[in-house]
């Protein structure tokens, strides 16, 4: 006769073989976009997957150790889609503008409050973050203005060290609810202005007018 706990078991051991751990990241991003992190319960997500809370326990000791998960996951995602627009463009204008596309799909999925909660929560994920800002976000920023200031793109008088910590702490910035109140400005909206700022600043004359010839084309 199947006891109560021997059927709990069971199923456990059945959406361990069903769910893979990508979803339970996945449901685990979904619900903290919407509500933030400190919000959520690993109860939500395991209601939320329709699982097992001791499912989700198996993989991840607690919400900290998903949070942490899924944040090294968003960032390897990141990376190499940076990665992909730089290998694909055929100049640095080409990728500023790519780049703002980029940004814009992940800026307009991302909740402030998350970025909130991570650091004031979750100390560990935001220094993961901290890392991919310091490490891969101003090293490629310094690549694309030195390759733009060869190209005749970015005039070569910038200080490419400063420019490029500059504008990586400009993506922070403009998601401080402080500074920017989320009732009054679209996290996008900001987050453009800053980009739209930096890349007219930054370009010569041949670069300003082929930005403005691929905004124009986009329009279109």
């Amino acid at each position: 006769m199947e006891t109560l706990k021997s059927k709990n078991v069971s199923i456990v051991l059945f959406e361990l073989e069903m769910i893979p751990i990508e979803r339970i990241i996945e449901g685990g991003e979904e619900l903290f976009l919407k509500a933030g992190i400190k919000s959520v319960t690993m109860d939500d997500i395991a209601k939320h997957l329709g699982i097992s809370k001791k499912t989700i326990y198996h993989f991840f000791k607690d919400k900290n150790d998903l949070v942490i998960a899924l944040v090294k996951k968003k960032l390897k995602e990141d990376e190499d889609q940076m990665a992909g627009i730089i290998s694909k463009s055929g100049n640095v204008i080409e990728e500023m503008i790519n780049m703002m596309t980029c940004s814009e799909e992940i800026v307009s999925r991302i909740n402030p409050i998350v970025i909130h909660d991570m650091q004031k929560y979750h100390p560990e994920a935001w220094k993961e973050f901290q890392h991919f800002k310091a490490e891969v976000l101003v090293h490629t920023m310094e690549e694309l203005l030195t390759k733009g200031i060869k190209q005749g793109y970015i005039r070569p008088d910038i200080d490419v060290k400063v420019m490029s910590l500059m504008r990586v702490h400009q993506l922070e910035l403009g998601f401080n609810p402080s500074v920017f109140p989320i009732a009054e400005f679209n996290t996008w909206d900001v987050q453009q202005q800053f980009q739209e700022h930096f890349n007219y600043g930054v370009c010569t004359l041949k670069g300003y007018k082929l930005l403005d010839q691929y905004k124009n084309n986009k329009q279109d």
